[in-house]
């Protein structure tokens, strides 16, 4: 990063992200995203990770600043010292989940998750799901309203909602979560090395759809699911020193 970072700010379209882009844009100037040399989306958290499909392919840096309803993956908004506080900023290096689905009318639909992946019944009826790790498969049917793999920087979002593990930013592990599972009732998920390809394989389509989503991406009406962390994609979050990323995970661990 050059001494005097060239800057591109992106912002939600609420009243007061777009107020603080114009205030910031004044006092640092604008930077096309491609020219950049770290990227500042403002929002929520919902903004950033519309923000790393966006540009993640960049490979740029990103400093985000929290003005949204929610803000793990944000820093807190100030608008004084910002150079000062990027230059000190700690990075978090993140990679996202591949998924490739197949629905029934055989078309193949690929998309990134930098939080998570989740499989879900699409009427009242329970999805059946058979779950092959590597080639192997490790539950013949899992009965459920659905399924999560989550990535160590979602993993205190859906999945934890779930009641799934929080998992150490860098650990190198995934976690796997069912979804109210009715079969096997005593089953609550695993942690995988990120490596795993995980397939999941939706035992009856027709009578019990299910769709996916790749953090805001849906798809509907599939038939299999193939998920792995990929292995040439990454991207770097920059957070406050007193406050980043793997300080707030761990937090998570202890609130009561």
């Amino acid at each position: 990063m050059t001494a005097t970072p060239r800057i591109a700010f992106v912002a939600s379209q609420t009243d007061v992200a777009q107020s603080a882009l114009a205030t910031l844009t004044a006092l640092h100037g604008q930077c096309e995203p491609e020219a950049a040399d770290v990227l500042v989306p403002l929002g929520g958290d919902g903004f950033m990770l519309q923000t790393l499909h966006r540009y993640g392919h960049l490979g740029k840096p990103v400093y985000g600043m929290k003005l949204g309803t929610v803000g793990f993956l944000m820093n807190q908004h100030r608008e004084d010292d910002l150079l000062a506080r990027i230059e000190r900023a700690e990075p978090a290096v993140l990679r996202p989940l591949e998924m490739q689905a197949e629905t029934e009318s055989g078309s193949t639909v690929t998309s990134l998750a930098y939080n998570e992946v989740s499989l879900l019944r699409q009427t009242r009826q329970a999805a059946h799901l058979r779950i092959d790790l590597n080639g192997t498969t490790r539950l013949e049917e899992l009965v459920a309203d659905g399924v999560i793999l989550s990535t160590a920087a979602g993993s205190t979002a859906y999945n934890f909602s779930a009641h799934g593990p929080i998992l150490p930013l860098g650990a190198g592990v995934v976690a796997l979560t069912p979804i109210a599972p009715f079969r096997p009732r005593r089953w609550r998920g695993a942690i995988l090395r990120a490596e795993t390809r995980v397939r999941f394989r939706v035992l009856d389509p027709y009578k019990r759809p299910v769709s996916v989503t790749a953090d805001s991406h849906e798809v509907r009406d599939v038939v299999e699911v193939t998920i792995h962390e990929s292995r040439e994609r990454t991207v770097t979050l920059l957070f406050d020193p007193e406050h980043n990323l793997e300080e707030r995970i761990l937090s998570e661990q202890f609130v009561v």
